[in-house]
């Protein structure tokens, strides 16, 4: 059985989760496409218990939390402030910060925005999420302010943090991405990135760095190019190298005007959701609701220190 329909504009967003209880029943409808199941018994039916987000089982009388295990977990917000939220990270391309999510949901308090945004950032990785396929263009990048007296390329004189990028070559244009974070631009580093990027058996083109060098002996058809001259960086690999200027020049330096390395990950991350699902934004919000649904809790700590979830 498929999820529940979205909302295809704004004015319809506004009507279907004008309250917490419709917000509830979407949920709820999310969570379980397929209809309600007890955890303990496996009865198909429940109350309601609305006040407390709690499904009732009339046979056995087991109450599920709906939110429990779920970004909501535990959540003082109303179940309207967080569907909001989901709707904005989901469809504001450029990103948005905590301080204007703070003013678009009239809260009172900014930390309360910022632990929504970090726990929306973490429930948009499917644990599961597949690899990319097909003809796939890989590079890296280091991602930071300006350092005075570097002299660029690769060498290991950079406190900046080393993003990669694997976009998928869909003619002119790009398909899905993936991007991460390494340690180091080193073999070890950058073919580990492409294993759990990209799947096996993919024509993989990079530049001629030796990093990458051992892709072919891990079962990739890599093909290298020579940049030659410097200036000629952004045609080699035009589809990743677009890949570092969106989320750098749109989020990581605009909307959230630079981004420490322990929380680096989980912006990429949102880029990446937002990227791949760009065609069907208003789909973004549905499917980061059902996606929070296969996450662990999160608790402040945990955010406040970048540990990853899920």
């Amino acid at each position: 059985m498929p999820r529940p329909p979205f909302p295809r504009s704004l004015s319809e967003f506004h009507a279907w989760f004008s309250t917490d209880e419709a917000c509830l029943r979407y949920l709820i409808d999310s969570r379980w496409p397929e209809g309600y199941r007890c955890p303990r018994c496996g009865h198909g039916e429940a109350y309601e218990l609305t006040t407390r987000a709690l499904l009732k089982c009339r046979q056995c009388g087991y109450q599920a939390s709906v939110t429990a295990g779920t970004v909501l977990h535990g959540t003082r917000v109303s179940l309207r402030h967080w569907f909001w939220a989901a709707y904005l990270v989901a469809t504001h391309t450029p990103g948005i910060s905590a301080v204007q999510l703070q003013r678009q949901l009239g809260l009172t308090r900014y930390e309360t925005a910022w632990v929504m945004l970090q726990k929306l950032r973490r429930a948009m990785v499917r644990p599961e999420r597949d690899r990319i396929t097909g003809m796939v263009e890989v590079d890296d990048a280091y991602v930071g302010g300006l350092e005075e007296g570097r002299r660029g390329g690769r060498q290991r004189d950079s406190s900046k943090a080393i993003v990669v990028a694997a976009v998928e070559i869909r003619g002119r244009g790009s398909g899905r991405i993936r991007l991460g974070v390494v340690e180091d631009v080193s073999g070890d580093s950058l073919v580990g990135f492409v294993e759990g990027a990209v799947a096996p058996g993919c024509v993989v083109f990079t530049d001629a760095w030796r990093g990458y060098a051992s892709l072919h002996k891990k079962g990739y058809d890599h093909r290298p190019k020579t940049q030659g001259a410097g200036a000629n960086a952004p045609n080699l690999l035009p589809r990743a190298h677009r890949a570092f200027s969106n989320p750098s020049a749109d989020g990581l330096t605009g909307t959230h005007h630079g981004v420490g390395r322990k929380h680096l990950s989980h912006y990429l991350n949102e880029f990446v959701f937002r990227f791949n699902r760009r065609r069907t934004p208003m789909a973004a919000f549905q499917t980061l609701l059902g996606l929070a649904g296969q996450h662990t809790s999160t608790t402040y700590t945990m955010l406040y220190h970048g540990e990853q979830t899920g």
